[in-house]
């Protein structure tokens, strides 16, 4: 797989391993709660621009979330039934969210990586194919 370095480098929240997958770059903040639906995934909110897309399996890139505090219970189910996004790319640290993260891994789960990201380069990355290093160090990936 080739990769096309895109200069962008994001400040690690949480590390993890390596990731490749594709970005689904979300276009207005969302609630977790009442948002995602921990079994599979599926953004369920009737009024978010990306209802009915999937954030297992992808980069999703958050502009911001709607505050919480079940928001990190859920990330946390998503994290457990498998359906948990490949990595994280917040615009501004959410304690609540990431706290479901560290309690997976507290857990021993396998936990996505979590980074910071401006919301005005999150809107680029969306639709691509994304390889983020351990290091933060993000690049497309080429099929």
């Amino acid at each position: 797989m080739g990769l096309t370095n895109m200069g962008v480098s994001a400040e690690i929240l949480l590390p993890g391993e390596a990731v490749t997958a594709p970005c689904l770059a979300l276009t207005a903040p969302i609630s977790f709660w009442g948002g995602v639906d921990p079994r599979s995934g599926a953004i369920i909110d009737a009024r978010h621009p990306q209802r009915g897309q999937c954030v297992a399996g992808m980069v999703l890139a958050l502009p911001g979330t709607i505050g919480s505090s079940s928001a990190s219970a859920v990330l946390l189910e998503l994290v457990h039934a498998g359906k948990a996004p490949a990595a994280i790319l917040i615009a501004e640290p959410d304690a609540i969210l990431l706290l479901g993260l560290v309690v997976a891994r507290e857990m021993g789960w396998p936990t996505p990586p979590a980074l910071k990201l401006p919301a005005a380069i999150q809107a680029g990355l969306a639709g691509k194919r994304l390889s983020i290093a351990k290091d933060g160090a993000i690049s497309t990936a080429t099929p």
